[in-house]
């Protein structure tokens, strides 16, 4: 088994180094035909949504000779089946999700992240629980995701907190209705960008803790996912679209307004303040924190340590292999 793993850490490694050298890019400026490239959201138009809405702000899209239709799903657990049966060219998905969906055998394979690091969090409004050691004989509401059992026993774990101690109640998608109800102690589930902002701006003083600090192995929270045959013969129109996203991110760290424009008008139901305040939340976790990587770019040690611990707690039989992910079409890599 170590000799196992230790192979495929190799090739994973291996992966990510293949064609480190700096690829000139000629793309932008020079497509005079509008290209279409469909792209399902995992949700409505949010703040985790804002390196795309500033690529349209800033015309990075058109410069790249790009029609980028966005879709936002009916049901946001179909999305990888979607992609997987190319009725889209991508799909945004979750770093847990595409393994799971790789598990079951659908052809799917990351090929930029979106959001470097986990959004999702432990909330509570208790003024005495400000650490997982206080979780001991409370009730934490989930939106039932499976992971996020598997992320609770971790946290508790950590905190040497008996798993029996802790009532799981799935509370849905009404994460931060149920903390205002106080119906849970805790969730877990929000996201620190979204519900975390949103209850300081409700005038809460919201405990707030990050699951990558309590527990549970750091992965990154939003990947772009693409139909694994579907990559390969998209190569140049990927290019073209990683390019004009890697300029959007650029101009949304200079600037957030004009994106953050783009989204209120994208979806008129949003508020104004709230998705300036997520949006400018969010920024330092649209780019790697390593400045020599370019946008977009996934770290297969990062997934390789993720998808052992994916296995070790019975969500997936098969850990990332060097399919499960490339970085060939960022900006400045492949061949």
């Amino acid at each position: 088994m170590i000799r196992r793993l230790t192979l495929l850490t190799a090739l994973l490694a291996t992966a990510a180094l293949a064609g480190c050298g700096e690829k000139q890019e000629t793309l932008t400026g020079s497509v005079k035909e509008r290209t279409p490239i469909t792209v399902l959201l995992d949700w409505t138009p949010n703040a985790d949504h804002a390196p795309i809405y500033a690529a349209i702000a800033n015309g990075a899209f058109d410069r790249a000779g790009l029609d980028v239709q966005l879709k936002t799903p009916s049901d946001p657990s179909s999305a990888l089946k979607l992609v997987a049966a190319r009725k889209v060219d991508l799909a945004i998905s979750y770093q847990p999700d595409l393994l799971l969906a790789r598990d079951k055998g659908l052809k799917v394979a990351a090929v930029a992240a979106l959001v470097q690091k986990p959004l999702t969090s432990l909330l509570s409004l208790n003024p005495k629980m400000r650490d997982p050691k206080d979780l001991k004989g409370k009730t934490v509401g989930t939106a039932g995701i499976p992971y996020q059992s598997a992320y609770l026993k971790a946290i508790l774990d950590k905190a040497g907190v008996p798993r029996s101690s802790v009532k799981e109640v799935n509370v849905g998608f009404n994460l931060t209705g149920a903390l205002l109800s106080k119906r849970v102690d805790a969730t877990l589930g929000g996201f620190w960008n979204v519900e975390g902002v949103e209850l300081r701006r409700r005038g809460k003083k919201p405990w707030i803790l990050p699951v990558d600090e309590a527990g549970v192995p750091d992965y990154q929270e939003l990947v772009f996912v693409g139909q694994m045959d579907a990559i390969k013969s998209n190569g140049r129109t990927l290019r073209r679209f990683m390019q004009a996203l890697a300029e959007g991110a650029k101009s949304l760290a200079d600037n957030p307004q004009p994106a953050i424009d783009e989204l209120l008008q994208a979806d008129r139901g949003l508020d104004r303040g709230a998705t300036s305040a997520s949006v400018k939340a969010t920024l330092p976790v649209f780019l790697p924190e390593d400045t020599r990587f370019p946008w977009g770019f996934m770290d297969t040690r990062v997934w390789e340590s993720y998808g052992q611990w994916m296995v070790r707690n019975g969500l997936i039989n098969n850990p990332p292999t060097p399919t499960s992910l490339t970085n060939e079409y960022l900006p400045g890599r492949g061949i």
